[in-house]
């Protein structure tokens, strides 16, 4: 008996590490397939909407199955919407139109470091040395990625967008602390139908998408010299790199803790890093491939740190696992 729950256990674990770096690997195409719209001439806030709305639709028979979240968590749901939807991607999406997608992805792993910041000086509370490393190790790596000693190789304003969608992170996991500590957890999967539905309609009346040229998505859009439908990549950019990266994510948590599928989660911004590279033909210097490698190991090592709920232990909340863990805890 102990044997046959063990290799269940074993089993679910290894399904589970499957799960976790097929949502990494969606994620972390969504980028790279982002741009050719982007440079076929759709602004970055129309392939936004389109990839949320798009999402939306797709998980709506979740929202319905989950209609009481709208009258028992209101604010959960609009704080996801607004900070962990609409403007995350919005922010990411912009960068990208001017920074290269591992660049912008990289920036965005400083929210971890974000995060204990506002633990540290906002609420005033001590963080353990281990996490303060992460935040040394990087912000020390983002310095190799954006070349400062050349005075940032990169657009500014892209950088700064990228950072926007790191801020964003951050206020998405400190509104998801409020309140974890109480009893009932909202389904994830219910959290993020609705999420994806208050996004759209935030971006609705931001991005105005009445006013998009909707004849480039039955065009093809240029891939680093090769032609590409760009309704197969909008396709791929709902269905892949929205729907399945979410809900693979949702389950492979379940399956495992938090920091491991936070380990597999940082491989997205490895994944996004290759697929710009070798689709894109956005080539890195060996200094900008070292630092994103610091980066994301002062990621894994800030979220790592985390000690368990309860724990009277300095602490640091958020982590390189990000989304997932978000995902599954959002309460």
């Amino acid at each position: 008996m102990h044997t046959s729950e063990s290799s269940r256990a074993s089993e679910g674990k290894g399904v589970g590490l499957g799960l976790a770096l097929a949502s990494a690997l969606a994620f972390g195409g969504s980028g790279v397939a982002a741009k050719p719209l982007i440079e076929a001439g759709l602004d970055p806030l129309h392939v936004v909407w389109l990839r949320v709305a798009g999402a939306a639709l797709v998980m709506l028979p979740l929202a319905v199955r989950h209609r009481a979240l709208l009258r028992s968590r209101p604010a959960l749901l609009a704080g996801f919407g607004l900070l962990g939807v609409a403007s995350v991607q919005a922010f990411y999406f912009a960068s990208i139109s001017r920074i290269p997608v591992g660049v912008a992805l990289l920036v965005e792993y400083l929210a971890p470091a974000l995060v204990l910041g506002w633990v540290r000086f906002v609420q005033r509370r001590p963080v353990t040395r281990a996490a303060a490393l992460g935040v040394v190790l990087a912000v020390g790596g983002l310095a190799c990625v954006v070349e400062v000693w050349s005075g940032l190789s990169f657009d500014a304003l892209g950088l700064l967008l990228a950072l926007g969608a790191a801020c964003c992170q951050v206020g998405y996991f400190v509104l998801s602390d409020q309140g974890s500590d109480s009893g009932e957890v909202p389904d994830p999967l219910g959290v993020i139908a609705y999420g994806l539905l208050v996004g759209t309609a935030v971006l609705t009346v931001v991005a105005h998408p009445w006013t998009m040229d909707f004849s480039v998505l039955a065009q093809r859009a240029d891939m680093n010299g090769t032609p590409v439908a760009a309704g197969l990549l909008l396709g791929w950019i709902v269905l892949i790199a929205t729907v399945l990266a979410y809900v693979t994510g949702v389950v492979s948590v379940r399956r495992l803790s938090p920091a491991i599928a936070g380990v597999v989660a940082c491989l997205e911004a490895v994944v996004a890093t290759v697929l710009a590279w070798v689709l894109l033909g956005e080539h890195l210097s060996a200094p900008q491939i070292v630092g994103g490698a610091v980066v994301l190991l002062g990621a894994f090592i800030a979220q790592s740190s985390t000690p368990a709920k309860g724990s009277v232990e300095p602490v640091a909340t958020g982590g390189a696992e990000s989304r997932l863990s978000t995902r599954e805890n959002a309460a």
